[in-house]
């Protein structure tokens, strides 16, 4: 006999699957849905080491890259050995997974930061003076920040609204908002409002300056309250005083993770910034009244702890492999070269046996702005900026011009980067080709659509379902390539 909880999971994924299908068409391949992949999966070790919006989910590379096969994927693209490469690298994600697999990986990405986050990833570093690095930075900043003041101003902060939140959000709260009995826009405005008072009286004792100039260029001076920049810089001194290159770089990837939890927003607004705040707040995610972060104490511990032990799972699974990702143009970019500027012995492997394929995922055409999306860490690190050589992004939104700018410059990549890549190579493109462009792309790149794999992206909520949607995965070779 079937156990119920077997019976229910069965019925459920066929019940998803079939919603599914009548939304999004019927010629879904389920398989990459990757549903029953936990979150602690797709978020394993070091794919988790800093947040970044567009990335796809290590299943997915490694489905691809790897040596079995099943009903869909019925032949090896991809050995041990082989060199792989993603000219749209992002955060690193078939990098790292290339790793896993034994195999070589270069990365290429028009945003100096994405590059630092990549390589950072598949870093190599001595755990042992990382951790005392950082418990070194960890106390010093501890000192510095009891002498602010703002320790004894946050605690007494703290006190009281735990007070008024057990008071006027008991955990009824939530269920009488659910049932309506409770209007939540119109009581949170209110109970935000009477707290007010409370609040001004300790920025008012303890003199904390809540300045924060919103005409300035500066997005450090737009989003940081003050006495959390001033610790932000204090940090970002030290680290660089470090002489360990390595270690340094890790430091700074922990400090940059840091600085984005403590903007001055609300907790729903950390993923879309809408306008500073300075005040505490009814805070809708929680259910509650919050308060913004005068310190980046808490986050800067937490992270420490949390992203060594990631590299240090991450680092029981690494292979002897090389790894790089170049910040460049991958619509002009001459890979042996810049490769052999970093790392001559990667470059005369690659040179002697050719990139066997690619694997990656271009912008999708109007979404995201990826310099914008960590604008903080390239105003506090000095990376520069190059926004207009974006591909698709949000800027110039998704109008015929914007889709025709975006159909050259991923052709003009996957021609520039053929001249790198093995006589019979292998691409794999994830993409939401909506506006149906990339049959235009292969055929300007000289390339062929030999396969589609089109999978549902799964919501873990399921709630939003205005954004559901699918993407594809095309597989494209050589035009004129017999198969």
């Amino acid at each position: 006999m079937i156990p119920l909880k077997s019976l229910q999971d069965y019925y459920g994924h066929i019940n998803r699957e079939t919603r599914w299908k009548d939304q999004l068409g019927a010629d879904l391949n389920w398989t990459l849905s990757f549903e029953k992949i936990k979150e602690a999966e797709t978020t394993k070790h070091v794919h988790r080491l800093h947040p970044y919006k567009g990335k796809f989910i290590p299943q997915l590379v490694e489905y691809f890259l790897d040596v079995h096969t099943d009903d869909f994927k019925k032949k090896v693209y991809f050995q041990e050995g082989d060199v792989v490469l993603d000219p749209f690298c992002g955060s690193g994600t078939t990098l790292v997974q290339a790793n896993e697999l034994g195999m070589h990986s270069i990365g290429i990405d028009i945003s100096a930061f994405n590059a630092f986050i990549s390589n950072a990833k598949i870093g190599n570093f001595n755990f042992t003076h990382l951790y005392e690095r950082s418990k070194e930075i960890t106390a010093v900043l501890r000192n510095y920040v009891s002498k602010s003041g703002v320790f004894e101003f946050e605690s007494e902060l703290s006190e009281y609204l735990s007070e008024f939140n057990n008071q006027y959000f008991p955990i009824s709260f939530k269920r009488k908002v659910r049932t309506g009995e409770i209007d939540q826009k119109k009581y949170g405005s209110e109970k935000e409002s009477a707290f007010l008072d409370t609040y001004d009286k300790l920025i008012s004792n303890y003199q904390i300056d809540l300045q924060m100039p919103t005409d300035s260029a500066s997005f450090m001076k737009q989003w940081y309250l003050p006495s959390v920049r001033s610790e932000i810089e204090f940090v970002h001194n030290h680290i660089r005083k470090i002489e360990d290159t390595a270690i340094q770089k890790a430091l700074m990837l922990i400090l940059s993770r840091t600085i984005r939890s403590c903007r001055a927003t609300t907790h729903a607004d950390l993923g879309t910034l809408r306008k500073p705040v300075t005040t505490t707040y009814y805070c809708r995610k929680h259910g509650k009244v919050c308060k913004p972060l005068f310190s980046i104490l808490g986050w800067w511990d937490r992270y420490c702890k949390d992203s060594i032990e990631r590299w240090i799972e991450f680092s029981q699974l690494k292979t002897d492999t090389f790894q790089h990702c170049i910040a460049g143009d991958s619509r002009t970019i001459d890979i042996f070269t810049m490769l052999r500027q970093v790392n001559p012995q990667f470059a005369d492997l690659t040179e002697k046996q050719r990139i066997k394929g690619i694997f990656t995922s271009p912008p999708y055409v109007g979404l995201i702005n990826y310099h914008e999306q960590h604008a903080y860490a390239y105003d506090l690190f000095g990376f520069k900026r190059l926004d207009e050589l974006e591909i698709g992004p949000l800027f110039r939104g998704k109008g015929r011009e914007a889709r025709e700018s975006y159909i050259l410059g991923v052709a003009e990549v996957f021609k520039n980067c053929k001249r790198f890549l093995f006589d019979d190579y292998d691409v794999f493109v994830v993409a939401n080709d909506k506006f149906n462009m990339y049959p235009t792309i292969a055929e300007m790149a000289g390339m062929q659509i030999v396969n589609q794999h089109k999978r549902p992206v799964l919501n873990r909520t399921e709630k939003n379902r205005g954004a559901a949607y699918s993407e594809t995965i095309f597989h494209l070779k050589e035009k004129g390539t017999e198969l």
